[in-house]
């Protein structure tokens, strides 16, 4: 099978929806994106409300990684389900969603993740020394733990939320949303949408608006667990060529430096977007306590780079800043909570994650129950 070009071939959905939308979707991120257009494979008309750019937010940035890897079983099978959405949808909508580079990760996680990917079928190994030269040529010498994961790779990110905005068309709109209400009752009952140029209402609701969401549950009487924080990555130019495979890369090492370090390569493989998993704490209303933070953590992966990518340019080429969103009891732990007709998920490293989401999602918005593990008292993401 030829590789899908990073082209975007609009394609009908295979079950095509008509007549007015039934649900609404707030926000065009990467899990907004995917929960439309899985409302789509089922038939279902949506409207999705976006009033930036889709994929700007939380969502933004060339590059992200696709992993197996977590601490929770339960997430690894939801990511094998992702990845498997993603390769379907790649091939029908004509675009490399993921690269096959493969998943590359260092230091003592190894230890503890690699057990739960193999029990969960994830084809993931120990790597050597030698072959982790190859896979990240521009990493300095390493020879400790370290293992691939052979269906992780880069996220190809423009493309992936060109290609889920190209298929829904004009059921994406550029609009604010003002309020969300429960509305009626008996036949009549529904969500009401108040946006900055319209009022409607729909069955039901899927508020996917990142930072925004505890504000819209507030107005449904929820107070939801969401700890808001600013974070950056930097992107970086390769010495030289590009190299021909450069898997993404995560250190929980230490030994260059630091214990929590993430890369993943832009499409091309000429430049390796780069960051910290530390972030800087803001308040509920955006302001950041600490407003140097970010140069604080930008400094910090300069000089990881420096030390551990001699492959890379030390200085950075680009710079992504954005809101990070994260529930108690994990980093990657992500949650569900519904009120009047409205479903509002939450959680953090959500892109690897959002095609399988996206359509767990929209099976609920479409009046099927939401899937037991999404629900905020199963804890999904906790260690096990």
């Amino acid at each position: 099978m030829s590789t899908p070009s990073s082209a975007v071939q609009v394609e009908q959905v295979p079950s095509v929806a008509s007549g007015p939308p039934r649900v609404a979707v707030i926000g065009a991120g990467i899990v907004g994106l995917s929960t439309a257009y899985a409302l789509l494979e089922r038939g279902v008309e949506v409207r999705v409300y976006e009033q930036g750019e889709p994929g700007n937010g939380q969502s933004g940035g060339v590059s992200r990684i696709f992993r197996h890897a977590h601490d929770d079983p339960r997430l690894v099978a939801a990511a094998r389900a992702s990845r498997a959405a993603y390769r379907e949808w790649g091939e029908r909508l004509g675009v490399e969603m993921v690269s096959a580079d493969g998943a590359v990760a260092i230091g003592p996680a190894v230890e503890e993740h690699l057990p739960l990917l193999v029990d969960g079928g994830v084809a993931a190994r120990r790597v050597d020394a030698a072959e982790l030269a190859r896979r990240v040529p521009l990493l300095a010498g390493f020879d400790g733990p370290a293992m691939l994961d052979e269906e992780g790779g880069s996220i190809r990110t423009t493309a992936t939320i060109a290609a889920l905005s190209a298929a829904l068309g004009d059921r994406l709109v550029r609009d604010e949303v003002i309020s969300v209400r429960p509305v009626g009752d008996g036949e009549g009952e529904g969500v009401e949408v108040r946006s900055g140029g319209r009022t409607d209402t729909y069955d039901r609701v899927v508020a996917c608006a990142g930072r925004g969401t505890p504000a819209l549950a507030r107005t449904l009487g929820l107070s939801l667990p969401v700890a808001q924080a600013a974070h950056v990555r930097l992107t970086f130019a390769v010495r030289g060529e590009a190299p021909g495979t450069l898997a993404t890369l995560q250190d929980s090492s230490g030994v260059f430096g630091e214990t929590g370090v993430y890369a993943a390569a832009a499409p091309g493989n000429a430049t390796y977007g780069v960051g910290l998993s530390q972030t800087t704490p803001a308040r509920d209303d955006a302001s950041l306590p600490v407003p140097a933070g970010l140069d604080e953590l930008a400094a910090r992966a300069r000089d990881y780079v420096a030390r551990a990518l001699p492959g890379l340019d030390p200085e950075p080429v680009d710079v992504r800043h954005c809101w990070v969103t994260t529930l108690p009891w994990s980093d990657d732990a992500m949650a569900v909570w519904e009120a009047g007709g409205v479903l509002l998920p939450v959680g953090h490293n959500l892109y690897k994650q959002a095609p399988g989401l996206g359509r767990r999602l929209a099976a609920a918005a479409a009046g099927e129950p939401l899937d037991a593990s999404l629900r905020p008292e199963a804890r999904l993401g906790s260690p096990q």
